[in-house]
């Protein structure tokens, strides 16, 4: 039974509990539910009566009671309406109606769970955005996993999703990459030079280098150094950018949009939003720079927009960027960044209300590192190169379906730790091949169904009614619970209680098939036992694909 039907049943039931007298005129409010952490508790529970007792100044117990009282008999939905606790409303519902839920499913097939909560509203999920200087590092491939599961449980619950890719290809890092590319290129033609102190140092800045003499030789030894800095940044960028685009697509994570910074400016946004944000008092000119007046906006100081030398900060092209996306008509724009952006987000959200948006508009989710252990040893450095590992480098060992479902594990405010043999045993202490293993064993039991011969058409309300035991109806329970999930995960952003979610699942069915035959010798109960694995098979593809990881069949 859905929350929208438990909550009609019990405001029914406070207006009728005010209508005879019972209590005293009052609204119920905002009706609270959840789902009791102990079955013998019911099926959900509502604090409905302490809120309308609070108000009423009266015992909450005893309110309850009225209420629960006042519901009306349903014995065809609920079997059970209890008062628990301090006042407490528990519903258990009839095992007729919790088996409907196969019927559910049957129909609704790969659009189970789904929810109208999104309305179609336009969201832009903005993740990655990794500068194209280097390859990606295992943290790049946490907020990868993140990003798009979480486009897919938005997109799951009704929120028109758009996955976008935001090119750092301007600025600073870039002149980095580019002065580090021929200081190696110098070195390998003989040439006396030093790497820039603040360069890049990796293992593929040298074959980058290596490429370029093997392909041109010494043709850029004459250039001025300005010269060549700029010739090897437009000849290499798009090759490590091509890699990266390489590397996601290794884990099926793949954009919408790859919108470059470089754009920004060659169209003047950058500019024309500096400009008009000065032409409506939004920024000041001090000492020679443009300033942005976000201390007024809720952040702690005013930011420079524009430094006395004339060149933009980051800060600025990151609003123009911020000013493109809303001219682009989303409704709600979230942005995953690492967690050492803390401090930039309340000047992003100041600068959002300065261009009159609204802060409420940005949503940032800040991430925490990865710790890479191997067989509960921390792994720092990679073997090959003695540098930092880079997902490429996880990818070749961990399957992409093992680095997506670890990569969710944790909530991603939280550190997470990634034990690279775990994540590659084929046994049931790894949770992404104990959940696959449920999905490709049901698989099997189909299979051998249609091989033996027996009857698979789906089954009457009377034959369902077979389904009784424990571990029968806790299977029954927990596919009931996907849609209020998926808006959970949509509304909280936190897509890792999936696979919390598809570990009880698995274990669940695990459990059944180790108490209950599915083909027996009683055709009616087989049917009936057929109906509801599919059910499952069906939600863990569902549950799987919500995640980004696959339902095998075989395993």
């Amino acid at each position: 039974m859905s929350r929208e039907q438990i909550t009609a049943i019990i405001e029914r039931a406070v207006r009728k509990a005010v209508d005879e007298g019972a209590i005293p005129p009052v609204e119920p409010g905002r009706i609270e539910l959840e789902r009791p952490k102990r079955k013998e508790h019911g099926d959900w529970a509502s604090n409905v009566a302490l809120s309308v007792a609070s108000r009423l100044e009266m015992n909450p117990r005893e309110v309850a009671e009225t209420i629960a009282g006042s519901i009306e008999p349903a014995p065809e939905v609920i079997s059970k309406v209890e008062v628990a606790g301090p006042g407490f409303i528990n519903f258990h519902m009839s095992p007729a109606f919790i088996r409907n839920v196969l019927f559910e499913v049957s129909e609704k097939g790969a659009l189970f769970g789904g929810s109208s909560i999104g309305a179609g509203r336009k969201v832009q999920v903005e993740f990655v955005s990794a500068n194209p200087v280097g390859p990606l590092h295992v943290g790049h491939g946490r907020w990868a996993a993140l990003g798009d599961s979480l486009a897919n449980v938005m997109s799951h619950a009704a929120y028109d999703v758009e996955r976008e890719f935001y090119v750092n290809d301007y600025g600073t890092q870039m002149q980095k990459f580019g002065h580090s590319i021929s200081a190696r290129y110098l070195e390998l033609l003989g040439k006396v030079n030093e790497m820039p102190e603040d360069g890049y140092a990796g293992r593929y800045i040298i074959e980058l280098a290596e490429r370029i003499v093997a392909e041109h030789g010494d043709e850029y030894l004459e250039l001025s150094e300005e010269e060549r800095t700029e010739t090897f940044i437009e000849m290499e960028y798009p090759v490590m950018l091509d890699h990266i685009r390489s590397t996601l697509e290794r884990m099926d994570v793949l954009f919408d949009v790859w919108f470059s910074e470089r754009e920004l400016y060659r169209k003047g946004e950058v500019e024309k939003t500096t400009g008009l944000l000065e032409a409506e008092g939004k920024a000041y000119r001090d000492e020679g720079a443009l300033w942005l007046r976000t201390s007024e906006f809720g952040d702690e100081k005013d930011r420079v927009l524009v430094r006395s030398s004339g060149e933009p900060t980051y800060f600025a092209s990151d609003i123009a960027y911020h000013r493109d996306k809303m001219t682009r008509g989303f409704d709600l724009v979230i942005d995953i960044w690492g967690a050492d952006h803390h401090g930039y987000v309340p000047r992003m959200k100041a600068a959002m209300d300065a261009m009159g948006y609204g802060a409420d508009r940005l949503e940032v989710i800040l991430g925490q590192l990865v710790k890479l252990f191997r067989g509960g040893e921390p792994v720092r450095m990679s073997k090959r190169t003695g540098e930092v590992i880079t997902l490429d480098e996880l990818l070749d060992e961990v399957t992409p379906d093992a680095a997506r479902y670890f990569f969710l594990q944790r909530s991603q405010d939280s550190q997470l730790e990634f034990d690279i043999e775990l994540a590659k045993r084929e046994s049931p202490e790894n949770p992404v091949y104990y959940v696959q293993y449920a999905h490709a064993r049901i698989c099997s039991i189909l299979r051998y169904a249609g091989e033996s011969g027996v009857d698979t058409s789906d089954p009457s309300h009377e034959e369902l009614a077979l389904l009784e035991t424990e571990s029968e109806m806790d299977l029954l329970r927990k596919l009931a619970e996907l849609e209020e999930l998926v808006e959970f995960c949509a509304e909280r952003r936190v897509p890792h209680r999936l696979t919390g979610y598809a570990e009880e699942l698995a274990s669940l069915f695990h459990g059944f098939y180790r108490d209950c035959r599915v083909v027996t010798e009683d055709e009616r109960l087989t049917r009936a036992r057929l109906f509801m694995v599919r059910a499952v098979r069906q939600v863990l593809e569902i549950v799987l694909g919500l995640i980004g990881v696959g339902a095998p069949e075989k395993m």
